[in-house]
């Protein structure tokens, strides 16, 4: 199959996010990975009655909220609505705090997590090979484009692209059909002369066959296909297995 396009998912296919990357505080006598240590920070000077652990329990509790609402009918939750989350847990009025503390905070997580994001060497080659003959784009699960944007545009790789399409602006995520088909709109490509490569099988494989869209599962460990699930065309362990299916010659 020739392709004219193909459209990639970002954490864990274009870059890979390492738990292990991301600050280490002390929680209740035990240590734990999070962005909540940088957040307390900025928090304690609008609220300097917050703890620490406070500080941790409403952002496990907010991001707890977002995954229940999202589970409903895969709406996105962007990060200021989950930060508004976050605030009523720790029982803080929005109204009386500064003014865009929320957003303060938002970057303070998002930089931390942008930390936490490596850009394996080999795939920025690969994608100014693939540009040369294909039109890219990125369709990304994730509350904050920001985020998103800067950590491509690090890689060196956001201009190869001819839209990044991220579900907090979209409104929806993957695998509703909605966030695919406003990336095809912006890209100008039609689904059948589209490859979607991802490495969630329940999100970006089933999101991309529902618009007609083959699909490329990124799946090292040779996971078995959940019951109930078409396969995918293509299954491959490693981006670099990519250019062998796109471009054969």
């Amino acid at each position: 199959m020739a392709y004219g396009a193909v459209f990639f998912d970002l954490f864990d296919t274009l870059v890979r996010f390492e738990r292990d990357r991301l600050p280490e505080i002390e929680i209740s006598g035990r240590r734990v990975r999070s962005t909540a240590g940088h957040l307390h920070a900025v928090l304690a000077r609008a609220a300097p009655q917050v703890t620490l652990e406070e500080c941790y329990a409403a952002l496990q509790a907010s991001w707890q909220e977002a995954e229940r609402l999202r589970a409903i009918d895969h709406r996105e939750v962007p990060a200021r609505e989950r930060f508004a989350v976050f605030f009523q847990r720790l029982g803080l009025d929005g109204a009386t705090l500064p003014p865009d503390l929320d957003v303060a905070l938002i970057d303070a997580h998002r930089r931390e997590l942008a930390k936490a994001a490596s850009f394996p060497a080999h795939h920025r080659p690969l994608l100014e090979r693939l540009a040369r003959r294909h039109c890219l784009a990125v369709v990304s699960n994730f509350d904050y484009s920001p985020t998103a944007l800067a950590i491509l545009e690090t890689a060196g790789v956001r201009d190869l692209f001819a839209t990044i399409v991220v579900s907090d602006e979209v409104g929806w995520r993957k695998p509703r059909a909605d966030i695919f088909q406003a990336a095809l709109q912006r890209a100008g490509v039609e689904p059948h002369h589209t490859l979607f490569v991802g490495d969630r099988i329940d999100i970006d494989v089933v999101g991309a066959h529902a618009v007609g869209m083959d699909a490329a599962w990124i799946n090292p460990g040779h996971d078995p296909l959940p019951p109930g699930i078409a396969p995918p065309i293509y299954e491959i362990r490693d981006l670099a297995d990519l250019e062998a299916i796109v471009d054969p010659s």
